[in-house]
C-alpha cells in the first residue's frame, strides 16, 4: 500500500480510523511536506491479521504512543513487524485528564448532561488543550517525538493517542506549523478527523443513546472543533511567546533543530 499524496486524504485499513498521511501540504516557502515519513492514527489495538499487514506495508519504523499507562494497558498496541514502540505518555503529570472524565461521562450517560450541556464540553477540552501545552509531561512527550523525528532510523514513523485526535491532533499541528504550513492548511488537516473518526464511532454514539445519552452530547467530545485547537495556540503564545520559542524554549529544538527538521521532511 502507497502513501497517500493528496493532502489529508485517508489510508483505507478498516480497523485502523484517521490514519493519514501528513505530507503533501505545501508550505509558505513554497517546498512541500514529504509524505512517506510521518502517520498519525488511532491507537492501534483493534487491528485485525488484515490490517495489521496492511499497515505494514507503510514500513514503518517507530510507533509514538502518546496515551496514559492505564490506556495503553486496556487497549495495548499491536506493533507492525520491524517497527519499535517510543512511549511519550502526555498526560502523565495531569491528575484528572480528559480521558478520565470522559469515561466516567460515558458510564453514565443518563447524567451526561450534568457534565457536557451548556457548552461545559467546550470548556473541559480547551482546557485540555491548554494543558497538553503546558504540563511538564506534555512537554517531555513532544520534546521525544520531535527528537525522535530528528533521527533518520526512525522514520517513517507513526503517531497517535487513542482517538488520534487531540494529543495526536497537537502534535501534527505543532510539526506543520514547524515545516511551515500556513495555520488555515493547519487546521484543515486538524478538523479532517470529524469526517474520517466519527463514522467508526457511531456504534459508540448508538450505544450512549441506548443507554439514556443524548447524542448531540457527544459530537464536541468525539470530533474536533477548531476553537479546540485555537485554545493550544494561544496558550503556546501565552507562555512562551510564540510558537518558535515554544518549540525551543519549551521542547528544546533551537533554530538549528528547526531548520534541520525543515530540510529533512520537506521537498521542492
Amino acid at each position: 500500500m502507497n502513501s497517500q499524496f493528496e493532502p489529508g486524504a485517508p489510508i483505507s485499513i478498516a480497523t485502523l480510523p484517521n490514519l493519514r498521511d501528513l505530507g503533501g501540504w505545501a508550505t509558505t516557502s513554497g517546498r512541500r511536506v514529504r509524505s512517506g515519513l510521518m502517520y498519525r492514527s488511532t491507537d492501534l489495538d483493534r487491528l485485525d491479521a488484515t490490517g495489521l499487514a496492511d499497515l505494514g506495508r507503510l514500513g514503518l519504523r517507530t510507533v509514538i504512543d502518546f496515551r496514559t499507562e492505564a490506556e495503553r494497558k486496556a487497549q495495548p498496541d499491536q506493533i507492525p513487524p520491524g517497527a519499535t514502540q517510543i512511549i511519550c505518555d502526555v498526560l502523565a503529570d495531569a491528575r484528572d485528564s480528559a480521558p478520565a472524565q470522559l469515561s466516567r461521562i460515558m458510564a453514565d450517560p443518563k447524567h451526561a448532561g450534568d457534565f457536557l450541556g451548556e457548552g461545559k464540553s467546550a470548556a473541559l477540552f480547551e482546557s485540555g488543550y491548554r494543558a497538553i501545552v503546558a504540563l511538564p509531561s506534555a512537554l517531555a512527550a513532544y520534546r521525544c517525538f520531535f527528537a525522535t523525528l530528528l533521527e533518520e532510523e526512525r522514520r517513517p514513523l507513526l503517531f497517535h493517542c487513542t482517538t488520534g485526535k487531540d494529543r495526536t491532533g497537537w502534535a501534527a499541528a505543532v510539526a506543520l506549523t514547524l515545516l511551515g504550513v500556513s495555520r488555515e492548511n493547519v487546521m484543515r488537516d486538524y478538523m479532517l478527523t470529524n469526517a474520517q473518526l466519527l463514522p467508526a464511532l457511531q456504534p459508540v454514539v448508538d450505544r450512549f443513546a441506548a443507554a439514556g445519552g443524548s447524542p448531540e452530547l457527544l459530537r464536541p467530545v468525539l470530533g474536533v472543533q477548531s476553537e479546540y485547537l485555537e485554545s493550544a495556540f494561544h496558550e503556546a503564545d501565552r507562555r512562551f511567546g510564540s510558537m518558535e520559542s515554544y518549540l525551543a524554549d519549551g521542547l528544546g529544538l533551537d533554530r538549528a533543530a528547526q531548520e534541520h527538521l525543515r530540510q529533512l521532511l520537506t521537498e521542492e
